[in-house]
Formats: C-alpha cells, sequence, structure tokens
C-alpha cells in the first residue's frame, strides 16, 4: 500500500497504549477474499452441488443490479477501515505539526491515485487507442482518504456525524430530484440515472461499464463513497477513547452497526441499495455490517487477545496494497497453471479448478507472511 520504507516500521496501528492488531487483521481478511478466497468458492460451486455451497458461491458473487451480498461488502469496508486509520495516524502527526500531517494527507492520496492509473495501465476500447482509467478502486479510496482525512483534522466527531448525514441525503436528492434528460428523474436503472449520465457527459478515458460508457467508481458516487470513510473514522473516534474498557467500546461500535443496518435496510425501500451506484442505503448496509465485523476482531484479538488464528490475514493486511498490486502484475493463477499444465488440470478433473485456487491464494499468503517476517511493511 506504500512505497519501501524502513524495514523497523511497524504495521499496525498505535493507539497509545497499545496496537490495534485488529485494525491489520480485518484488513486482511478482506483482502483475502480479493486474492483468491472468492475463486476457492466457484471451485467448490463446481465440484459440489450441496446448498452450502451453492450460497457460498453465491455470495461471493456481485449482486448483478441491486441487492446485497457478502461480496459486496469487500470495497466498502476496505474505506470503512481506511477511515478507522485515518484517526490514528493523522492524530499522531498533527500532535507534532499541522502542516506534517497535510503533508502526509495530500502525499498519499496522490500516490494512491497514481498507483490506481498504473493498476488499470491503459484499456482499449474497440478502435480506440489505449485510455487511462480516470477511476476505479484505488482512485477511489484516494478521494475518500483525503476527504475523510481533511474531515478528522478540522471536525468533531458531532460534526462528522453531521458531514456523513448531509452527503447521504444530498446524494439521495440528486439521484431522485434532479431529472436526466430523455429519462426524467428518480429512475435508478442502469444507463438512465444521474450517476451514469455524469460518466457519459463528464467521465474521460476507459469506464468500466455499459461498453464505456459509464463506470462503477464514477464521478458522482464519490460522494456518498467518502461517507463510507467517514463512518469508518467514527469507529476510529470510538476505539482512541483508550480510557474506556475494550468491552464497552466493542459494544459501541456494535451498536453504532445496528442503527446504520437499520437505517440502511429501511431507507432501501425507497432508496435501493445498489453498489454500481453506491446508493446511501448501500453505504449504511455495507457500514453497519463493517462496525459489527470491526468490533468482532478488536473484541476477540484486541480485549481478549486471541491472536493466533488471524495471523494469516494479519501478514495480508499489513501489506494490503502491496498484495493488490502485486496480484494484477503477477496473476498468481497463471503463474500456478504454468507450473501445473492443462493436461494435469484436466485428469484431476473437477478439481483442477480447485487445485489452482488453493494454490494461487497460498502464492499469495506465502508472500505476504514472507514481507511480514522480514519485517518488509511497504506503505505509501
Amino acid at each position: 500500500m506504500n512505497a519501501p520504507q524502513s524495514a523497523s516500521t511497524t504495521p499496525a496501528t498505535d493507539t497509545g497504549s497499545s496496537r490495534l492488531v485488529s485494525l491489520d487483521a480485518l484488513r486482511g481478511f478482506d483482502m483475502f477474499w480479493i486474492l483468491g478466497g472468492d475463486s476457492l468458492a466457484y471451485a467448490l460451486g463446481k465440484i459440489s452441488n450441496a446448498p452450502w455451497a451453492r450460497v457460498l458461491s453465491e455470495q461471493l458473487d456481485h449482486v448483478a443490479w441491486e441487492g446485497f451480498h457478502f461480496y459486496d461488502l469487500v470495497f466498502p469496508l476496505f474505506v470503512f477501515l481506511m477511515g478507522v486509520s485515518t484517526v490514528f495516524s493523522l492524530g499522531k502527526h498533527q500532535e507534532s505539526s499541522r502542516r506534517a500531517a497535510y503533508v502526509r494527507l495530500l502525499r498519499r492520496s496522490l500516490l494512491l491515485y497514481l498507483l490506481g492509473l498504473f493498476y488499470y495501465g491503459g484499456r482499449s476500447l474497440g478502435d480506440e487507442p489505449e485510455m487511462f482509467r480516470y477511476v476505479g478502486v484505488l482512485q477511489r479510496i484516494a478521494i475518500c482518504y483525503l476527504f475523510t482525512g481533511l474531515a478528522v483534522m478540522h471536525l468533531s466527531w458531532r460534526g462528522i456525524v453531521g458531514l456523513a448525514a448531509a452527503l447521504l441525503v444530498g446524494y439521495w436528492a440528486a439521484m431522485n430530484f434532479v431529472p436526466v434528460p430523455g429519462f426524467g428523474a428518480g429512475v435508478l436503472e442502469e444507463g438512465k440515472n444521474l450517476a451514469n449520465y455524469v460518466d457519459q457527459r463528464f467521465l474521460p478515458g476507459f469506464k468500466w461499464d455499459g461498453d464505456g460508457q459509464w463506470d462503477p467508481e464514477g464521478l458522482l458516487s464519490n460522494v456518498p463513497a467518502i461517507a463510507s470513510g467517514l463512518l469508518g473514522a467514527l469507529a476510529g473516534i470510538v476505539l482512541r477513547q483508550r480510557y474506556v474498557p475494550g468491552t464497552k467500546r466493542a459494544a459501541w461500535l456494535v451498536m453504532a452497526g445496528l442503527a446504520c443496518l437499520a437505517l440502511g435496510w429501511l431507507w432501501g425501500l425507497q432508496f435501493p441499495i445498489i453498489k454500481k451506484l453506491w446508493t446511501s442505503s448501500y453505504v449504511l448496509v455495507a457500514g453497519g455490517y463493517s462496525f459489527l465485523l470491526l468490533a468482532l476482531f478488536y473484541l476477540v484479538i484486541d480485549v481478549w487477545g486471541k491472536r493466533r488464528w488471524a495471523e494469516p490475514f494479519l501478514w495480508i493486511g499489513a501489506n494490503s496494497i502491496t498484495i493488490y498490486l502485486l496480484a494484477e502484475l503477477l496473476d498468481f493463477s497463471k503463474i500456478v497453471r504454468r507450473v501445473l499444465h492443462q493436461d494435469t488440470l484436466e485428469s484431476i478433473a473437477p478439481y483442477g479448478d480447485l487445485l489452482v485456487a488453493l494454490l494461487s491464494l497460498a502464492l499469495a499468503v506465502w508472500i505476504c507472511r514472507e514481507l511480514y517476517r522480514r519485517k518488509i511493511f511497504l506503505r505509501v
């Protein structure tokens, strides 16, 4: 996730009296599914038609448009955790110098955005030349980090709540009341809504969906995505209350999660839960599950001290952006297939895909383990 720093750099967040190992572990748990946990589920689904295999395979795939699966939590959870870590990282820099905090915030945002441009590496549409994808996963994280960081530096927790609410309500109002030429106002179908229209008109470069017409990480949906980071910042503020017992902090996170889930599912009756539009209801539902997962990891790992089971996730989480980039550059499944060859995989059908998924995931985790063991933490 970073440019190389000293090998003595520590990955876990410093809370002053203790380190939040749970934050790195949950980040690693999140990244685990991107690295190959999803492929593992698909492979199991091909082997077994049992109900559990079908459910697992379904949950580890995105909903086509409206609805929510587990895999739809992966990206907003990462943005949420970015918000949590921002409270600690910028807080330490603010204590020494407000200027240093600004420099860190702007530098990291810019580097993350540039890494996003590099990650997609130019795409082509038909006969058109290769173009940059100006929006994407890392670019969205960069934008959310910038605005979440500014909010953390200048607002109280009440101000952050108010800003998040304003962003979510404002996005809802725009999507429901601003008319789209040819379709009118309040239409949320793919290609007919305001967010897709804004991308068609104003977003240059390569666009992921609609035959290059709009993008799931498009311009307008960055507004509610920032609220995902702000929810994480609120969780970080809770966890930073070092004089409050850990069990009570975990309870506060659970209450916040349940409140977000209730509001999100209720709001979803009028403003549907749609990941590709990052709707306000989607932000709250994803934020609710993020609060609950953080509460669980924090309670088990940092409060109860049961860490052994989470070590593989900790290895991944300590170098999450690094392994994310390596997975794109190296393509672990292609490496495995070059060693096993197609004849070997066909001879063990229908278990070939499962073996490739297992070995690809093992390779990724091994790389993370070696980086962690050697105390190499690559950060922006």
